[in-house]
């Protein structure tokens, strides 16, 4: 694929999750402007998507603004990603309880994947969106997820996580890596601060079951000095939501994919 329909592919996407975020319609040279693309490219993409069915456009107005065909596209994934599971109950208990940032992730290849998140409602928060991947390197969340994997396995995830690194000073050594997953290992939850965001600090704990045949962790995040202060009453209810959706045996039914 060229460099070119690569770009292309991006844009689309990047105009419609422009549209999830505006959620009101807007003009051509308005998405033109907020995305930095040029009029030439603009024009073509979201004439494209409207004859694909994805946009609508108002001649009269001359605004585009998605169909339900955007919402078609995806509204069975949380069906089949999370079924009848528990998982999304826990994930509003802690929130109730805490009023932090909580999410569930995955691994996504070398990545820590935020499946669902429900963000903070303190004044002082970090916002992560739906979807977000970060190298499974770095995060807490993400080193709970290595910890399920024979130490064989984790060195060549480690490795294979620099190599999608750009950032030289975000790439980690291995050795770190382990001192970091056996600690979770021995104590049953990963915990750090500054990582990944400078002043803040992440709780994370294992969910039984699988998410496409993946480890499941629940995590929360939130202002360093404030998730140190209540670090217990944080943790225990993790563990406490974890141990609750013990019960469900089974969060999805497994995705099959032929390649």
């Amino acid at each position: 694929m060229s460099n070119v329909q690569v770009k292309s592919a991006v844009r689309a996407f990047e105009i419609l999750e422009h549209f999830r975020l505006s959620q009101q319609p807007r003009t051509m040279s308005e998405l033109s402007v907020d995305l930095g693309y040029p009029l030439s490219s603009t024009t073509v993409l979201l004439k494209t998507l409207v004859n694909l069915g994805y946009l609508n456009y108002d001649r009269v107005r001359r605004v585009y603004f998605p169909t339900p065909k955007v919402t078609g596209l995806g509204d069975w994934v949380p069906r089949a990603l999370f079924g009848p599971s528990k998982i999304i109950d826990a994930m509003n208990d802690v929130h109730a309880q805490t009023s932090e940032g909580i999410f569930i992730g995955t691994r996504n290849d070398v990545y820590l994947q935020y499946l669902k998140t429900k963000q903070s409602i303190h004044a002082l928060r970090f916002y992560i969106d739906e979807g977000t991947v970060r190298p499974i390197t770095q995060s807490a969340a993400g080193w709970v997820l290595l910890s399920t994997m024979p130490d064989d396995k984790v060195e060549n995830m480690v490795r294979r996580a620099n190599i999608a690194t750009p950032n030289p000073t975000e790439r980690v050594l291995v050795s770190d890596i382990f001192r970091r997953i056996e600690e979770i290992r021995l104590r049953g939850y990963g915990w750090v601060e500054g990582v990944p965001f400078p002043g803040g600090a992440t709780i994370a704990v294992l969910m039984p079951g699988t998410i496409l045949e993946s480890p499941v962790t629940l995590g929360l995040g939130g202002a360093q000095e404030r998730v140190r202060k209540n670090f217990d009453k944080y943790l225990a209810a993790l563990q406490d939501a974890a141990r609750a959706a013990k019960s469900e045996e089974q969060f999805a039914t497994p995705i099959h994919i032929e390649l």
